[in-house]
């Protein structure tokens, strides 16, 4: 067994530009099942400091984002964020190849809590080519009750 000491510093940080992330208004259309007036799917895509979006009707919900042409993804960053009620979530991200049919990436649950967990940041690193599509699915609320989706920022960055 090897072994290191290491001194503690300054955490390395993979800093992405905004000229990394893909202009999605520009090469997909996007697909929403819901939404809250106020809180457009469109300003999840906007970059950081928008309002996010939320789900006009509680209980699960697709969001899809449909490429206009297949293309290769390198990067997936999801930002959720409740601030009101402690919940139970769960997502899955899945892929549709251009070949067909849909392929699962993660599924994960988060805890959010008023009281100190009200930000939940994934970012993925995958190598995914000809991709014709991308798939979210939110269950905001593992317990029965009327929880609303909301995303703050979906963000994809291409394969390079």
């Amino acid at each position: 067994m090897r072994k290191r000491i290491v001194k503690p510093g300054p955490a390395e940080t993979t800093a992405v530009s905004d000229a990394d992330w893909l202009n999605l208004s520009e090469i997909a259309t996007v697909e929403v099942a819901s939404e809250q007036d106020g809180f457009p799917i469109e300003s999840a895509f906007a970059g950081s400091g928008g309002a996010g979006w939320r789900a006009g009707l509680a209980g699960e919900q697709l969001i899809r984002i449909v490429f206009d042409a297949p293309l290769a993804v390198g990067r997936i960053q999801l930002r959720f964020e409740e601030r009101e009620r402690e919940r139970t979530q769960q997502f899955s991200l899945s892929w549709c190849p251009a070949a067909g049919g849909v392929r699962e990436i993660v599924r994960q649950q988060w805890n959010f809590s008023p009281a100190g967990s009200t930000v939940e940041i994934e970012d993925y690193a995958v190598s995914l080519e000809a991709v014709s599509a991308l798939e979210l699915t939110i269950r905001p609320d593992l317990d029965p009750g009327d929880s609303v989706a909301t995303l703050a920022s979906w963000r994809v960055g291409g394969l390079g």
